[in-house]
């Protein structure tokens, strides 16, 4: 057992033989022990180090161990206590025990007493250590944060961590508009769920809506609602999103494929927070906010003058990059785990094992679809494995990474190696759309999308 692992003890009484004696019991054994004789000792060592068994005498100088008792309860909730005295009365008992004390021993007793005690105390500190072990899980949100945005973030390197970081900056300017960019499958929804959850506008809606999905025909009528009548089906009078999500926080996905004609629309909105439904001419204030995403350089959009920037400069008060797993690959191996562990329990295989292998190889690997991918290949995994350990074997996508080749020593830009990795997938599934997505580990829209940004056709369409 490693320091870092073995419980640790603070012995406080003001007797120093006693002390000694029980820090010299502590030597040999699983336990790391500390030893003080006044209050003000004990509270030093208890601000220096993480305690996780207190030891106290009700009687101290100048203070009662009850007193002390209390204090620590409140400073040091998961601590344990047991009381020991030479002069207890029933009286005093009841007291320890109410104030949150684990056991209490009467002087003189036998080390063995003391032993039995600690390793009750022993196995109930495990047990809740591996209770939050198994709640954290390297996970960066609280159990109350993850429970409303029925997500998780899971991940253990300085980029997400910023990135969460950020987020709860963002949070606490719940005005302020943000854009999240960052490759597809990285989480920006995520990140959008934990902004807007942390936020005064946590009990309001959180609405997501895909910016390309929406029929461009219904494009006015969605965002900004309609009157009974105003068009062919406007059978009921509808609010639109900017109304729906009053007080609420509005999410515009994938917000760099918006068509043109609606940008404009938008911005007016987003600056003025005052729509008109379609067929009406009586204005509607509406308080939301905008959180938006997209996985495409958006600023080649403005270039190219398919996006607005002035449109951008409102979207963009606040910026947050989510970096490509490939650029954290420390939050491969904990997001692997927690995957592991969500289907083994979803498909009823429970003690599955990972071995090194697999994580050695999964670290080697360019994960083009992101957490997104990593999630998929575990979770075909998990229902392809045939023992309860996984292997590389269980792992196919790793084996179909495609190497950048070399020219004159130099490998090809990113941009090159992307094409080519589409290209072969299609090729290996006869350019089946859905297939080769899958095998890439991203949706069936961004491999269309991809397709049209870097003008690749489809040579046979068996799809």
């Amino acid at each position: 057992m490693t320091t870092k692992d073995r419980i640790k003890i603070l012995i406080l009484d003001d007797e120093k033989q006693f002390t000694e004696e029980l820090h010299g019991f502590f030597k040999d054994s699983d336990f790391e022990s500390f030893e003080a004789n006044s209050a003000a000792e004990g509270r030093k060592i208890l601000s220096i180090v993480e305690i996780d068994l207190l030891i106290l005498d009700v009687r101290l100088p100048g203070v009662s161990g009850l007193d002390i008792l209390k204090e620590v309860k409140v400073q040091y909730p998961s601590m344990e206590v047991i009381i020991i005295s030479a002069h207890g009365d029933m009286d005093t008992v009841i007291k320890a025990i109410r104030l949150g004390a684990f056991d209490y021993l009467r002087k003189p007793f036998r080390f063995l007493d003391i032993q039995i005690a600690i390793e009750r105390t022993q196995k109930y500190l495990q047990l809740q250590r591996k209770l939050k072990q198994m709640e954290e899980k390297n996970s960066l949100i609280s159990k109350t944060l993850e429970e409303r945005i029925d997500r998780k973030l899971i991940g253990v390197s300085p980029q997400i961590r910023e990135v969460f970081d950020q987020a709860i900056i963002a949070a606490n300017y719940p005005d302020a508009n943000v854009l999240i960019t960052g490759e597809s499958g990285t989480g920006k929804e995520n990140i959008a769920r934990i902004i807007h959850f942390s936020s005064l506008r946590k009990d309001h809606l959180f609405c997501a809506v895909n910016s390309s999905a929406i029929t461009e025909t219904l494009l006015e009528s969605e965002f900004f609602g309609h009157k009974k009548g105003s068009f062919t089906g406007a059978i009921t009078d509808k609010m639109g999103f900017f109304e729906v999500c009053n007080q609420g926080t509005l999410f515009l996905d994938e917000i760099a494929d918006m068509p043109l004609n609606l940008q404009a629309k938008i911005l007016r909105a987003a600056e003025e927070k005052v729509i008109t439904r379609v067929g009406d001419t009586s204005p509607i204030r509406t308080d939301f906010r905008i959180i938006s995403a997209t996985n495409q350089e958006i600023n080649n959009r403005v270039d190219s003058r398919t996006f607005r920037l002035d449109l951008l400069h409102r979207l963009n008060t606040l910026h947050i990059h989510i970096p490509a797993l490939r650029e954290r690959p420390e939050d491969i191996k904990p997001l692997l785990l927690h995957f592991v562990d969500v289907y083994a329990t979803k498909f009823n295989k429970p003690a599955i094992q990972v071995s090194d292998e697999v994580v050695e190889t999964l670290l080697s690997y360019d994960f083009p679809g992101n957490v997104r991918e990593l999630r998929n290949m575990t979770e075909r995994a998990i229902i392809l494995c045939k023992t309860n350990t996984l292997g590389v074997g269980d792992f196919p996508v790793v084996h179909q990474k495609v190497e950048a080749p070399v020219q004159n020593g130099e490998p090809v830009n990113l941009k090159t190696l992307e094409i080519n990795m589409i290209r072969k997938a299609l090729q290996n599934c006869k350019y089946n759309l859905q297939i080769a997505a899958d095998s890439l580990g991203i949706h069936r829209d961004a491999l269309s999308r991809k397709m049209k940004k870097y003008n690749i056709n489809l040579t046979v369409n068996q799809d």
